[in-house]
């Protein structure tokens, strides 16, 4: 699933709005925090995660083993704050409905 730089610009400009779902603590990169980060990118597809200052790694490391671990892509890492899409083909759309991480 490969994003093209306008698909990514479209989504760090949707993900400006969001707040964080989910934060990374003190314990890092943990499997309920994986756990918790899959079903958040299941319901809402753009999630934006928050890395605390007690985080043993930071965010720019963390993106891409938190993307794999998901299967996302990476969208944005701007401070201790990153964004990750995956789509979620079972969701069910309907014209004129908001995007799933709008609802």
């Amino acid at each position: 699933m490969s994003l093209t730089g306008k698909d990514r610009a479209g989504f760090r400009a949707e993900a400006h709005h969001l707040d964080p779902l989910v934060h990374v603590g003190q314990h890092g990169l943990t499997p309920a925090l994986v756990r918790s980060l899959d079903d958040a990118l299941r319901t809402r597809e753009l999630v934006k995660i928050s890395v605390s200052r007690t985080a043993p790694e930071r965010a720019k490391e963390l993106a891409p083993q938190l993307a794999q671990r998901t299967q996302s892509e990476v969208i944005q890492v701007i401070g201790r704050t990153l964004t990750l899409f995956r789509h979620n083909p079972a969701l069910v759309r309907r014209e004129g409905d908001l995007p799933p991480w709008r609802r």
